[in-house]
């Protein structure tokens, strides 16, 4: 598995995922830059994404859904505030309603991913920041860190297509 740490500081309000991938900067970007390679890993095993709406620009958005075992649509989106590929990226991550709608009353965190050279292989760091420890305790409760080990744990297999 690629994911090599995984830090929750509460004092920080933050969840940060390490991993490492036997690939360069530009292969792993092109799983955040593609949409249908985003889908393919964004979200846990058991709950695949689609991506409806893919503007990886500053300003740009994301809309996209995961599905659940039963069935069930769990809508979010994304606010993209900054893009420099292949190096790095930062977003607002947000739920939403069925119709793209930004959910009241749920917590966003502030995503930044960076990606650095270590030897032959390319560091990814993806940060989220809540802005209240409520908000995190919430989304940890929701199952987040443990969704997000899942997640990132498949962009290996995507890699060594």
């Amino acid at each position: 598995m690629s994911v090599t740490s995984v830090d929750k500081d509460f004092d920080s309000l933050s969840l940060t995922v390490t991993a490492e991938f036997p690939a360069g900067a530009e292969q792993v970007w092109q799983l955040w830059a593609d949409p249908r390679r985003l889908e393919r890993w964004w979200g846990p095993p058991t709950y695949p994404a689609t991506v409806e709406k893919h503007q990886l620009t500053p300003g740009g958005e994301v809309a996209y859904f995961m599905t659940g075992p039963e069935g069930d649509e769990h809508h979010g989106w994304w606010h993209v505030t900054s893009v420099a590929p292949p190096a790095s990226l930062e977003f607002t991550d947000g739920f939403a309603d069925d119709k793209g709608n930004p959910s009241p009353g749920m917590p966003t965190t502030t995503v930044r991913v960076r990606l650095t050279p270590h030897g032959d292989d390319t560091r990814m760091e993806l940060r989220s920041g809540f802005g209240t420890r409520e908000q995190m305790e919430q989304l940890m409760t929701m199952g987040m860190e443990e969704g997000l080990k899942q997640a990132v744990g498949q962009m290996d297999e995507l890699l060594s297509e």
